[in-house]
């Protein structure tokens, strides 16, 4: 099935954060263009709920009236390569704060992550920051970043980075209750 590009393929219609999936920094043929973004029909398999947005010529779940329907029961138990945990809360937010202010702090969000991969990744922790990033508030993942510019030494092995970086977010999980981990079925 051909969808008709979104304005936004970075905040999906069933309210994941694309832009905070690590199939959307993928390199190479599985690269994912967000929902609904150049290519999405190449790359995935039909979306029952981007259909039905697109047929109800809404950009968002959220904005329909019979939302939540029966596609989301047991939505956000499970996750697929990008934590389902946030999905009502991040559609809530943007419900009642609007979606410039949403898609304000998605993209923060999305660059302060683009600033983890860039100079705390050693290849393998690609995923852990997309999930750490997803799932905390926007002022904790300042402070990390913070506190990790002011401790850490530009010349700082990367092994040593990617510890401290991977360390404050751990820490920060265990503070608050949040597991930091995909839920597979």
């Amino acid at each position: 099935m051909e969808y008709k590009q979104r304005r936004n393929p970075l905040f999906s219609a069933c309210g994941l954060n694309c832009g905070l999936c690590p199939r959307y920094y993928t390199a190479g043929i599985s690269k994912c263009p967000g929902c609904a973004g150049g290519g999405f029909s190449e790359k995935h398999p039909p979306c029952g709920i981007l259909s039905c947005c697109q047929r109800k010529d809404i950009e968002y779940c959220f904005l329909c009236e019979e939302f939540p329907c029966k596609k989301y029961d047991d939505a956000d138990l499970f996750d697929s390569f990008i934590t389902h945990k946030n999905q009502f809360n991040d559609m809530d937010k943007a419900k009642k704060n609007g979606l410039e202010a949403y898609e304000a702090e998605l993209n923060e969000k999305i660059s302060l992550l683009e600033c983890l991969l860039k100079d705390y990744d050693d290849g393998r922790r690609k995923s852990f920051f997309c999930l750490a990033v997803n799932l905390f508030e926007l002022p904790e993942i300042k402070s990390i970043i913070e506190q990790l510019a002011k401790e850490i030494e530009v010349e700082t092995p990367l092994k040593l980075k990617v510890a401290a970086a991977v360390n404050l977010f751990e820490e920060l999980s265990l503070k608050k209750g949040i597991e930091l981990r995909l839920r597979k079925k």
